[in-house]
């Protein structure tokens, strides 16, 4: 499972890097929190406090969709190995997207929801993240649809829910970093842009890498020598 939760948390860091999340993230902080970018430092502890109730409102959907999905995978438990290698498939063709591979033009593409303004209040934030959960989907589809795929993989919903977790911890530390210190992440991100495609083709191949594990079945063997050699890991496996 600590395999799994890696894999999990890094795929939430990708999509927080993809060119569809990171270049609007200074909108988006701005627009939650009402404030002008070069605002946004004086006023640290607002912005960190609509910066977590954002990222708990694409948080609660994201979770729900991996309920959604071990759910799934519960009534499907007859078919376990069945489901497995799905899992590494779906997991393989996402990755090879991201590679430039294959050129799915839905998983390219993001739906924006217009919401009115209701800034001076701290459920404004979670609507809107849970409005970002939605219309960024398409978009950071690949890496999400991965962690999916292998919450329905897992025999409990619980394990499911840890998942997409992880998942959304990865998106979310850097989201409220980023406004807590938008100085520094305006600067940061000036020279990052350059390095989209790189991120993009280092997810893919993690993806690749997890699909073919899920695939041939080695992913548990890999978590089992992990755990044996740092037995303190246990209590997440």
């Amino acid at each position: 499972m600590i395999i799994k939760l890696a894999i999990a948390f890094g795929a939430g860091f990708i999509s927080f890097l993809s060119p569809c999340v990171l270049p609007i993230i200074p909108g988006y902080i701005s627009y939650i929190t009402g404030k002008k970018l070069d605002e946004i430092d004086q006023n640290r502890r607002v912005v960190l406090l609509k910066t977590i109730t954002f990222s708990l409102g694409f948080s609660f959907i994201f979770i729900i969709l991996g309920i959604a999905a071990s759910f799934i995978g519960n009534i499907l438990i007859f078919f376990g190995k069945e489901l497995r290698i799905a899992a590494g498939i779906i997991i393989i063709i996402f990755s090879l997207n991201l590679l430039g591979v294959f050129n799915f033009n839905f998983l390219n593409q993001d739906k924006r929801f217009k919401t009115g303004s209701y800034k001076d209040n701290y459920i404004f934030p979670f609507v809107v993240g849970a409005a970002f959960a939605f219309g960024w989907t398409p978009c950071i589809g690949p890496v999400l649809g991965s962690i999916l795929a292998l919450s329905a993989t897992e025999t409990t919903i619980y394990k499911g829910v840890i998942l997409l977790s992880f998942y959304s911890l990865g998106l979310a530390i850097p989201f409220i970093l980023s406004g807590y210190f938008m100085t520094i992440f305006l600067q940061s991100k000036k020279g990052f842009s350059k390095y989209y495609g790189r991120v993009t083709k280092a997810g893919g191949s993690i993806l690749l890498i997890t699909g073919l594990l899920i695939l041939t079945n080695q992913i548990q063997v890999i978590s089992y020598y992990i755990l044996t050699t740092f037995p303190f890991l246990t209590s997440f496996g």
